[in-house]
């Protein structure tokens, strides 16, 4: 059985040139409709794939906070460890040591040496977070400081010594101050 192309061919209603035109017009035009009908599919996604989409996003972001509480609780612990080797005991402190937290003047009793040693800055005051409860500790400037790289508002107090010393305009330079000097 011959096609309906090569009957025509035979009797010489078509010639061989116009049949070949004829055949990569059919080709065009159904490449041209399956590369249309293609795009269109990939145009538009399904409403399973949407939702997929937003799932993804939705669980992407919720690793995200998790990530960040965990890299916090790790911090706190660094931290808390800091705080807890690092403290200083102050024994049976006599003199009130006073200092701001939040707006507000707290004291902590020092021994003597302690409170001298708190104002030339080798030693520092931190606050210590226990569940609902903040306790106030003293440690050495240099863990102060560590503590400092991994959360500022955990440092409440530290005198830096450098300040002090280098400002050339200080009116009041010449004058010292009194080693009794409370507030």
């Amino acid at each position: 059985m011959a096609s309906l192309q090569e009957q025509l061919l035979k009797a010489g209603l078509v010639d061989k040139k116009g049949a070949n035109k004829a055949k990569k017009d059919r080709q065009k035009q159904s490449k041209a409709a399956r590369n249309t009908s293609a795009r269109a599919v990939r145009r538009k996604p399904t409403a399973a794939q949407q939702a997929q989409a937003k799932r993804v996003e939705r669980d992407r972001k919720l690793n995200q906070q998790k990530q960040k509480q965990t890299e916090q609780k790790a911090v706190f612990a660094q931290i808390k460890q800091l705080i807890t080797l690092n403290k200083v005991d102050r024994g049976t402190g006599e003199i009130a040591y006073s200092f701001v937290y939040k707006n507000r003047v707290r004291k902590i009793y020092v021994t003597d040496t302690i409170k001298q040693q708190l104002s030339l800055g080798r030693l520092a005051i931190v606050r210590l977070v226990l569940k609902s409860e903040t306790l106030f500790e003293i440690v050495p400037a240099v863990v102060a400081e560590k503590i400092a790289q991994r959360d500022e508002l955990s440092v409440v107090q530290l005198n830096l010594t450098a300040n002090k010393a280098g400002s050339e305009d200080d009116p009041y330079a010449d004058y010292q101050i009194p080693d009794d000097l409370t507030w």
